[in-house]
């Protein structure tokens, strides 16, 4: 795992000693503390390469990037791994390519120059990379099918710019550090609409690749194509077979997937929540790994607490036998660590679940392991939030599996109460959104964030965040594909990218391989969420595997702190009341003070729950204070040498 830059035009033959490059550059070394490397094409072409590395595969120098062929005619700078490294790079060997090194990185660079950019759909791994052809005068640049790994970009008609990280970019005083406020807003209310659903980020002047994405960039024109190598597409529904075969298949697809993900010349362990996703791949390990090889897994606890699932972790820990380490995310350590989580994290989170990741990958570094496996992609693949029984149902409908639908409602409706309730539907929403504003504000009541929000920013919000229709997909796959390539999961990703990346480990998703993702929308929605289950695949080829009771664990629940638990912190309590009463939040286009004010008194008075909403314009104004703040002043720093 590694930090990557690079210039395409003007000044870029500077590189190495031009100060803003090389700052740029180390402000990734958390990613890449093992090696830092450039490489600057000669005159007249205008381009420069850099890279931080964090040594996985092949320590040696022999691995190092950016990695130049014996040609000298292709540059690589790459981000990630290639699982499926080994199987290539026998393939490679079969047809005379000579490989100097054991990385799955020469293995990437000879697969372009044998197939192009067909070699794309070789790859089973998480990656953004750019590759220089110099051979064809062209920049080509992608980005893995789940948008696991980020590709920033800044572009304009002399300069093409990139980098894994938003500061590294930012750094740069040339590009405009111009925020999108209204994206910051929209994510505030769903995160799934505003930071990483789209090719625009919350940076006017910086566009990202989105998952499965590709880029030519031409480095004398800079003119650039992207194109979309890869998505999942409607497949054939495989509703006549044999369910138990069906789950026997996902059951070694998953294995497979975690076989590879093994892959590692540094230590390698777990993440394990207790939950069944995590629990899965831990008990996979075990059976892969042998009763005897020492195995380490990372828990965040939470005692004394409802979101404590130590009991189910222990489970998993007494079973396998792994070697178990805890951390225990607090209030305190939150405050204390706030400047250095926003920093890292670059942009607003959306919970406190992300301060308890940032904890476990911490707690991993203590024990020097690098590289992390963790359950996340589940839930957005496989159908494991209950409200996913309402896309369900209608997928069912959909189908005229109407036998099937009669008997399994009001099972649905006996396990989980409020899986089919649409919120729409409440007394509350049937009044005019303007009405209910206008209560809100009026008599201090209510929880939506909408209601701390001028009226027409609320109003306009609000209609952004239906769910649109794919062509060919049922209801049930419509929302879970969406889910996972676009909306909620790309979010996620990137939290899990910078939490890990703040601590140098790396971290590896078994559920996020694409052959699975291309299974799991070939079956028809009941053997996915079929028989009152969540995550059906899941359970039932786990049998015999997993604990059984974490695999009949009916109730879904987050790994996050009890952070409405956390409002009671005076010191918490305390800087959200100096956020709330500032004269920027005050004087805001788009916040209502007000209502958050009257919001922190009534959380104040013991209405803990709705700490949940104020977390959210909290975040967004101590992002300014301790992200764009900070770039500012580092820019100017820049800004003052180049003038020297």
């Amino acid at each position: 795992m590694c930090g990557i830059l690079g210039f395409i035009g003007a000044g870029a033959c500077a590189g190495k000693q031009n100060p803003g490059f090389a700052s740029m550059l180390s402000s990734q070394t958390h990613r890449g503390p093992d090696g830092e490397g450039f490489w600057c094409a000669p005159a007249p072409e205008q381009v420069c390469l850099g890279h931080r590395r964090l040594s996985i595969l092949d320590l040696t120098d022999a691995g190092a990037q950016p990695m130049v062929d014996t040609s000298g005619q292709f540059v690589l700078t790459y981000n990630g791994e290639i699982y499926n490294y080994v199987e290539i790079r026998e393939e490679l060997k079969a047809i005379g390519v000579v490989l100097r090194s054991d990385s799955d990185t020469e293995v990437l660079l000879e697969a372009y120059k044998q197939w192009g950019t067909e070699c794309l759909s070789r790859f089973n791994g998480m990656f953004s990379f750019a590759l220089y052809d110099r051979t064809k005068g062209h920049l080509f640049c992608a980005r893995d099918r789940y948008g696991e790994k980020p590709f920033l970009f800044h572009r304009t008609a002399d300069r093409f710019a990139f980098a894994s990280e938003y500061k590294a970019l930012l750094l740069d005083p040339e590009i405009p550090l111009e925020i999108d406020e209204w994206r910051l807003i929209r994510a505030a209310h769903n995160q799934s609409t505003g930071l990483d659903a789209d090719r625009k980020t919350v940076f006017k002047a910086v566009e990202q690749l989105l998952p499965g994405e590709a880029m030519i960039v031409d480095v004398r024109s800079l003119d650039s194509r992207i194109w979309r190598y890869w998505e999942v597409t409607p497949g054939e529904l495989r509703g006549g077979a044999d369910e138990r075969e069906v789950f026997a298949e996902f059951r070694e697809l998953l294995i497979d997937s975690v076989r590879l993900r093994l892959r590692s010349d540094v230590p390698v362990g777990s993440c394990l929540s207790g939950g069944l996703d995590s629990s899965a791949i831990v008990c996979i390990v075990r059976r892969l790994l042998g009763d005897d090889a020492p195995y380490n897994t990372f828990t965040g606890r939470f005692p004394g607490t409802a979101a404590d699932e130590w009991q189910y972790a222990r489970q998993v820990i007494d079973q396998t036998g792994v070697i178990s380490h805890v951390t225990e995310p607090t209030v305190e350590r939150f405050l204390e660590d706030l400047p250095a989580f926003v920093w890292y994290n670059e942009l607003p989170v959306g919970s406190s679940s992300q301060f308890a990741q940032w904890c476990v990958f911490q707690l991993a570094k203590k024990h020097d392991v690098t590289v992390l496996l963790d359950g996340q992609g589940a839930d957005e693949a496989l159908g494991g939030y209950e409200q996913y029984f309402r896309f369900y149902v209608d997928a069912l409908r959909e189908r005229g599996d109407h036998k099937r639908m009669r008997r399994e409602l009001p099972q649905i409706r006996a396990r989980y109460p409020l899986a089919l309730t649409s919120s729409a539907r409440s007394i509350r929403d049937r009044l005019p959104f303007r009405m209910r504003h206008l209560l809100s504000n009026r008599f201090g009541m209510g929880t939506s964030l909408l209601y701390g929000l001028k009226p027409a920013v609320a109003r306009a919000i609000a209609r952004e965040n239906t769910l649109p229709s794919k062509p060919g997909f049922n209801p049930l796959a419509n929302a879970l594909e969406q889910d996972s390539f676009g909306r909620y999961l790309t979010t996620l990703l990137r939290y899990g990218d910078r939490n890990s990346m703040a601590h140098s480990r790396e971290v590896r998703l078994p559920f996020c391989d694409h052959r699975i993702a291309e299974f799991v929308f070939s079956l028809p929605p009941h053997l996915v969420m079929g028989e009152i289950q969540t995550k059906r695949l899941l359970r039932e080829s786990m049998v015999g595997v997993l604990p059984e009771g974490i695999r009949t664990r009916w109730n879904k629940q987050g790994f996050r702190p009890p952070q409405d638990l956390w409002f009671r912190s005076p010191a918490l309590l305390s800087q959200v009341r100096d956020v709330f009463h500032g004269a920027a939040f005050r004087d805001s286009a788009y916040w209502f003070a007000p209502w958050w004010q009257k919001a922190l008194q009534r959380v104040e008075n013991g209405q803990l729950g709705l700490g949940w909403a104020l977390w959210h314009p909290f975040m967004a104004e101590v992002w300014k204070e301790q992200f764009i703040k900070p770039l500012q002043v580092r820019r100017r720093a820049i800004s003052q040498d180049r003038a020297a």
